[in-house]
């Protein structure tokens, strides 16, 4: 339990806001945490039964009944949770140790605001600033750590490459953790003295309920493209779309990226809101955002890898931004409106800027003068195009990329991906990426056969499934003037095959192979 959260409450101080029904037992007993995982429960704990697409944790019941829990929120009715014999036995005793039963609508959104109370409201008492958008959330997320940073302020991360609170790196499952570790997390923040909360918000994230009951002093929208369909994602675009503009609803203000062509009409959907909620656009293509760039140049001179560029609207500069590409100039435009609500000095801003690394995202991880190296987390077609557009922009002789998709995963990403290595780069080099339950062999064959639709050449592909054995590959036969890029798993340290992971970093591995080739 965290430091400050040592007294004990009621089940009633935690049920503000949340509307219920009471099927049994009385709101006035002892909660000393809020659990979801059957074998994390115990005595005066509150067990939040969950229906998934696999398990139904209304069966647990029995199980954390008998580790001591009295205390159950359910979506159920009685009459369906009779239908298990052990727990209509539970549900039907009178006397000796009744339980506590609450009925709700919907248990995951019951989960965040009781996790939120258990934790004493901590993101009430954080500036929390969340983004949503297909590519760039993560690097959007730590140049706003480093500029806020660069000015003095503690801040907090959580998102795909894990949480960071005050130097200690926490690992996260997913890109939006549970809304429990969420507030959990915020908790520490504050405890660690940070002031700003900086949140990766994924559609998924949005429709699993994980961040309800969360205020974001500022949502920003950074795009979106097809992405995350499927049969364990989103039916459909539709939905995906509608998850991602939650945000706005949770925002007090929105930033949107002018440039998108859903801006107009996500702007449009809040137009009538009463509630004092602003909405801030930036952009290069759209001359009515409030913060435009302009004026773009690559610059790659000596340690500097990177773009100037000018700014005007709600801010006239011009700056210099160590991350390449057009794409990350609109990155740091969503950065710089965040900046601007929070008044920050503009001198340690353009500072920051200048100076900012995102680990696994466009990082020259080796540089000679022959050639260079790279990792990045592209993992999909737009993603992966707009990489190699943006390497294209620093005139590489030979533009090389080594990749792979994942397996049990929607094939599109692999004809989208075959095709961008068809049209950008000079020579592909196919190989694994978290291969989970299918042969890499089989994942080629399909990258292989779009990249070859596409109009790419066999003489510039090149197959090699052990992905230590590409990079390595990549390296010994560089030519001078090369720009390598080894994309897919950025930030990741692991690979997962066979249900099985095991440690795997690009980073590591590069720098490995280039000590080997001298």
């Amino acid at each position: 339990m965290e430091q400050g959260m040592e007294q004990k409450a009621k089940l009633g101080d935690w049920l503000e806001g949340l509307e219920y029904e009471l099927l049994g037992g009385s709101t006035d007993v002892p909660a000393a945490d809020v659990v979801y995982d059957s074998r994390k429960a115990a005595p005066e704990t509150v067990f939040v039964c969950m229906t998934g697409s696999r398990i139904d944790s209304h069966d647990f019941i029995p199980q954390v009944y008998r580790a001591g829990c009295r205390a159950f929120v359910v979506e159920k009715d009685l009459q369906e949770l009779s239908e298990n014999p052990e727990t209509a036995e539970i549900l039907s005793k009178k006397d000796g140790d009744p339980v506590t039963i609450l009925q709700v609508g919907n248990a995951r959104h019951a989960l965040a605001l009781l996790s939120a109370a258990r934790f004493g409201h901590p993101a009430k008492a954080l500036r929390v600033i969340g983004l949503t958008g297909t590519k760039g959330k993560t690097t959007v997320s730590y140049m706003l750590k480093s500029i806020l940073e660069h000015c003095g302020k503690k801040v907090g991360v959580i998102g795909t490459n894990g949480c960071e609170i005050a130097g200690v790196h926490f690992e996260t499952k997913n890109t939006t953790p549970e809304s429990y570790e969420i507030n959990e997390r915020f908790r520490q923040m504050l405890d660690a003295g940070c002031e700003y909360a900086v949140m990766e918000c994924s559609s998924q994230g949005f429709k699993m309920h994980r961040t309800d009951g969360i205020l974001f002093d500022c949502g920003l929208f950074l795009n979106i493209s097809p992405d995350h369909i499927g049969p364990l994602e989103h039916a459909d675009f539709e939905e995906y779309l509608s998850c991602k503009a939650k945000i706005f609803g949770q925002s007090k203000t929105g930033v949107i990226n002018a440039d998108d062509p859903h801006a107009a009409e996500l702007c449009e959907a809040q137009a009538g809101r009463t509630d004092g909620f602003r909405m801030i656009t930036y952009g290069m293509e759209n001359e009515t955002a409030d913060l435009r760039a302009s004026e773009l140049s690559y610059r790659a001179d000596g340690a500097f890898v990177g773009t100037e560029f000018t700014v005007s609207g709600l801010r006239n500069d011009r700056l210099r931004l160590s991350l390449a590409g057009k794409f990350n100039v609109s990155n740091a435009l969503a950065a710089l409106c965040v900046c601007s609500l929070f008044s920050l000095p503009e001198e340690k801003v353009r500072e920051a800027l200048s100076e900012i690394h995102v680990n696994g995202r466009m990082e020259i991880v080796y540089k000679t003068d022959r050639f260079q190296v790279l990792v990045d987390y592209a993992h999909n077609e737009v993603s992966m195009e707009s990489l190699l557009s943006a390497l294209r922009s620093y005139h590489p002789k030979r533009l090389v990329v080594v990749f792979g998709c994942g397996g049990n995963r929607s094939k599109d990403r692999r004809t989208g991906m075959g095709a961008a290595a068809a049209k950008a780069a000079d020579h592909t080099i196919l190989t694994s990426d978290n291969s989970r339950f299918e042969k890499p062999e089989d994942i080629i064959a399909d990258i292989r056969e779009a990249y070859l639709a596409a109009g790419g050449r066999t003489e510039n592909l090149t197959e090699i499934p052990d992905r230590r054995e590409a990079i390595c590959h990549a390296i010994s036969h560089a030519q001078d003037g090369d720009m390598i890029a080894v994309i897919g798993k950025g930030h990741e340290d692991y690979q997962e095959i066979n249900g099985e992971r095991t440690h795997f970093s690009d980073r590591e591995e590069i720098l490995k192979a280039a000590g080997m080739a001298g």
